[in-house]
């Protein structure tokens, strides 16, 4: 997973109406209701069966840090997708995404001015039709270079040309993340 898509999930799990289960049982259980069968969750979860049907009678209360990650990854995949998608259609009809990085700006731009790539910190308001491409995009599979380039051009149209008023040949290049924030 690419630095994008962790910055969209993290907007995802931002929009919950409710916290997922705390406990490993309630957890377990969640995951059952979803997958149906052990088999399943122990499947999704790289356990056996038998570790499954402890946690989830509560025979086994404490399991190692890189399962209980698993299982709380899995839960947080999970949870509230009707919220989820009702958020994402909401950004990608109405109201945008906004975008909040710190990364190596690099310019194409007419001869004359500076093309040197440099750290900068942006938090920018995306139009909805950004929104709407980086979610169809993502949810075909895109690879990171696809994503950054979609973010990209939405950086480039709405902060560096200011929507079509200036800097009309400048092409930006996105390099470099240092940190990239979503919110919708």
């Amino acid at each position: 997973m690419g630095d994008i898509d962790e910055a969209i999930e993290r907007a995802d799990r931002e929009s919950f109406t409710r916290e997922p289960p705390k406990t490993l049982k309630g957890r377990i259980n969640f995951l059952m209701g979803k997958l149906k069968t052990t088999k399943a969750v122990a499947a999704e979860l790289g356990v056996s069966q038998r570790s499954v049907e402890r946690y989830r009678t509560g025979d086994r209360k404490a399991p190692p840090k890189a399962i209980t990650d698993r299982i709380d990854a899995a839960v947080r995949d999970r949870w509230q997708p009707g919220v989820r998608n009702r958020r994402r259609k909401q950004a990608a009809a109405t109201s945008g995404i906004t975008v909040e990085t710190r990364a190596r700006f690099g310019y194409t731009a007419p001869i004359g001015t500076t093309d040197d790539g440099r750290m900068r910190r942006l938090t920018v308001h995306l139009p909805p039709a950004y929104a709407q491409r980086l979610f169809n995009a993502q949810q075909q599979g895109a690879g990171d270079p696809e994503l950054r380039a979609i973010v990209a051009e939405g950086l480039q149209e709405t902060y560096f040309k200011d929507g079509g008023s200036r800097a009309d040949h400048l092409e930006v290049e996105f390099t470099d993340i240092d940190y990239i924030d979503v919110s919708f």
